[in-house]
C-alpha cells in the first residue's frame, strides 16, 4: 500500500478553521470478489502505553490527548456489533448509543480501538462520571452518556491493518470517523505540538496527559514502547486492603488503606481519605464489608480502628508523588475499576 501524504493536523487546542467533509461512501462489501481477504480476529489484545516522565522529541512522534476513561474496541462484524472491554468481556449492551453509532459507519467490516469516557462541562473526560453512568463498580447499568474515542483502526473491510504503520491506519480511521464530528463515536485527533509545549497545555486545561505514539510503527499488542503516556497527575489503580473506621466521615471511611504489587507480593502503599462523595462511600462500604478478615494481608503498620478485607477490590488513585519511605503523596480516590477492565495494579519497583 502507498503510504498516505502527511496531513495538516488540529492545531494545539485551538480553534480549528472549518474541516472539509468527504461525500458519504457507498457502504462496503466485505465479501467483494477478486481481493484477498484477512480473516477478522475474534479479539486483539490492545497496546498498552508506557509511562514516562517527558515527552519523547523528534519528528517520529505524534501525540493525542490522554483519555481517562475504559479502553475498549468496537468489532462491526457482518452478524452485528460488538464492543470488548480490555479483558475480553463483552460490554455491547452497557454501551448503546456507542454501539448504534457503529451500525451507522459507513463500513462492512472493522475493529477500532479507543477509550470509552463521559465528558464533563469543560468537554474533559471524568472516569467519575464514566462510573456514575454504568452505575458503579459491579453495577450492570447501561450508559448512554458515554461516548468513544476512537485512536485505532486495526481491521478494515476484510483487511488486518496491524501490520501497517499507525500513519496509514489513520488515514483511514480519519476518512471512516471524520475530525470535528461530534456523535457518539468521535475522533481522538492528532495534535500538531511540540511534546513538552502540548503537556504544559493540558495541564493548564485540566487535562489528565497526553499520548506519544511512533509514527511508523506496527500495532503490536502489549506494553513495548512504541505508545508512551505523560502524565500530569499521576494516577494509578491500587488494591484496597482495608479502611480505617471514622465516626465523622461519609459511611464511616476516615482512610482507605492500599497496596501495590511488588513482584508476587502486595505491599502497603498509604491511605487515601479525600475524593468521597455520599454515593460513593456507601458504595464502597457496601462492598468492603462483604471482604472483611481477620488479618491483614500486607503489613501496614499500627492502625487504630482498621478494618481489614481480602485485596479483590482495586481503586484508580491520583496522586502528586512519592515520599521517601514510599507512601503516596497527597493521594485522592476517582473510583473503582470494573473486573472486566482488567486494570493492572500499580508495580513497584
Amino acid at each position: 500500500m502507498t503510504k498516505p501524504p502527511r496531513k495538516h493536523s488540529k492545531p494545539l487546542l485551538g480553534e480549528a478553521d472549518a474541516l472539509l467533509r468527504s461525500r458519504p461512501r457507498r457502504r462496503r462489501d466485505p465479501d467483494q470478489p477478486n481481493l484477498p481477504l484477512d480473516p477478522m480476529p475474534a479479539r486483539i489484545e490492545p497496546c498498552l502505553a508506557l509511562l514516562r516522565a517527558k515527552p519523547p522529541k523528534g519528528d517520529d512522534w505524534v501525540y493525542e490527548i490522554k483519555w481517562d476513561g475504559y479502553r475498549l474496541s468496537v468489532h462491526i462484524e457482518p452478524t452485528g456489533i460488538r464492543i470488548l472491554t480490555r479483558g475480553g468481556h463483552d460490554w455491547t449492551d452497557r454501551f448503546p448509543a456507542i454501539k448504534q453509532a457503529a451500525l451507522w459507519l459507513p463500513v462492512g467490516t472493522a475493529i477500532l480501538d479507543g477509550e470509552a469516557v463521559v465528558l464533563d462541562g469543560q468537554g474533559r473526560s471524568d472516569f467519575g462520571l464514566l462510573q456514575q453512568s454504568l452505575g458503579g463498580r459491579g453495577g450492570k447499568k447501561s450508559s448512554s452518556d458515554a461516548i468513544f474515542m476512537a485512536f485505532d483502526l486495526l481491521y478494515f473491510d476484510g483487511h488486518d491493518l496491524r501490520n501497517s504503520e499507525l500513519d496509514m491506519r489513520r488515514h483511514l480511521l480519519e476518512d471512516l470517523v471524520p475530525a470535528g464530528e461530534q456523535g457518539d463515536i468521535r475522533l481522538s485527533e492528532e495534535i500538531e505540538a511540540e511534546g513538552d509545549q502540548l503537556l504544559a497545555s493540558a495541564c493548564e486545561h485540566g487535562l489528565e496527559g497526553i499520548i506519544a505514539k511512533r509514527r511508523d510503527a506496527l500495532y503490536r499488542s502489549g506494553r513495548l514502547g512504541d505508545w508512551l503516556k505523560i502524565k500530569c497527575i499521576q494516577s494509578d489503580s491500587f488494591v484496597i486492603v482495608g479502611y480505617e473506621r471514622s465516626t465523622v466521615a461519609r459511611a464511616g471511611i476516615g482512610r482507605l488503606l492500599l497496596a501495590a504489587r511488588k513482584g508476587d507480593e502486595l505491599v502497603y502503599v498509604g491511605g487515601v481519605g479525600t475524593g468521597f462523595n455520599e454515593r460513593s462511600a456507601a458504595d464502597l462500604r457496601e462492598k468492603m464489608d462483604k471482604l472483611i478478615i481477620s488479618k491483614p494481608t500486607v503489613d501496614t503498620g499500627r492502625k487504630r480502628n482498621a478494618v481489614f478485607v481480602r485485596p479483590e477490590l482495586v481503586a484508580e488513585i491520583e496522586y502528586r508523588a512519592w515520599t521517601h519511605d514510599g507512601k503516596l503523596r497527597h493521594p485522592s480516590y476517582k473510583g473503582l475499576r470494573e473486573a472486566q477492565d482488567n486494570a493492572e495494579v500499580y508495580e513497584v519497583e
